[in-house]
């Protein structure tokens, strides 16, 4: 039986499936369940993990919301509100707008280190101790050190 006719069933999903069908391996389950991302799956008679067949939407919910710089305590606030139905600071849109701010930040951050980086290329730099001594070395490192 597939995962999706097994899904459809109602029986469930054992861990081994529910991570090939999320992208996952096991032992990510396993970490989601401990951080309270996933709910504690009920057991079957010889005690493997059962998961209700909506977890393997919920698994790839998790890791778009990773790939999207979200963080597991950020995630989880958001899984928990949208389980409870309340709105609150934990708002998917406020913290999407936010998450936007952030990345946005760091893409400035990385753009700067990104052409500091390239120029220090372009000046020939090859050795940090020679190049911090160099009034062509593009790196602040005096500035960055407090020795300006």
């Amino acid at each position: 039986m597939t995962t999706d006719a097994l899904a459809e069933s109602g029986d469930g999903l054992r861990s081994g499936a529910l991570a090939r069908a999320a992208g996952v391996n096991q032992q990510t389950l396993r970490y989601y369940e401990r951080r309270g991302l996933l709910q504690a799956p009920e057991r079957t008679p010889g005690g493997h993990r059962l998961y209700p067949a909506g977890t393997v939407t919920l698994v790839r919910v998790i890791k778009t919301a990773q790939r999207l710089g979200f963080t597991l305590d950020e995630i989880s606030e958001l899984i928990h509100t949208g389980r409870h139905h309340a709105r609150s600071d934990a708002d998917l849109h406020e913290r999407a707008a936010a998450k936007l701010t952030e990345i946005e930040a760091r893409i400035n951050d990385l753009t700067i280190i990104r052409d500091t980086l390239r120029a220090a290329l372009d000046a020939g730099c090859h050795d940090l101790q020679t190049c911090a001594h160099s009034p062509q070395c593009p790196i602040p490192f005096t500035t960055l050190a407090g020795t300006a």
